[in-house]
C-alpha cells in the first residue's frame, strides 16, 4: 500500500512564505523521483518540482528561483520550500511519484493574497 500526504498548505500574503510536507516511506524516498505538482481552479494540473532518487532537482520557469524542493530521508518527507509567493501561486499543491503508475496524495490547499 502506497500513502502519499500532504500538508502545510494555508492563506499567505503575497511575497510570503510556506513550506509543504509530503509524508512517503523512506523506500519510495529512496527509489523514486518525487514530485510537486499543482492545479488552479479551471486549469491544467501542472509540474512544480521534482527531485531525483539522487538529488538532483528541476523546477517549472514559474517558480524557479522561490521554490525548492528537497527531502528529508529521516523524516520521511519530502518538502517543498516557496518563498516570495504570488497569487498565481494559487492552487491545490500535490505529492507524486511513478512506478508503473502515477500515485497522488488528496492534495494541499495553498491561497495567496494580494
Amino acid at each position: 500500500q502506497v500513502q502519499l500526504v500532504e500538508s502545510g498548505g494555508g492563506l499567505v500574503q503575497a511575497g510570503g512564505s510556506l513550506r509543504l510536507s509530503c509524508a512517503a516511506s523512506r523506500l519510495i524516498l529512496r527509489l523514486n523521483d518525487m514530485r510537486w505538482f499543482r492545479q488552479a481552479p479551471g486549469k491544467q494540473r501542472e509540474l512544480v518540482a521534482a527531485i531525483t532518487s539522487g538529488g538532483t532537482t528541476n523546477y517549472a520557469g514559474s517558480v524557479k528561483g522561490r521554490f525548492t524542493i528537497s527531502r528529508d530521508i529521516a523524516k520521511n518527507t519530502v518538502y517543498l520550500q516557496m518563498n516570495s509567493l504570488k497569487p498565481e501561486d494559487t492552487a491545490v499543491y500535490y505529492c507524486n511519484f511513478r512506478d508503473s503508475s502515477d500515485y497522488w496524495g488528496q492534495g494541499t490547499q495553498v491561497t495567496v493574497s494580494s
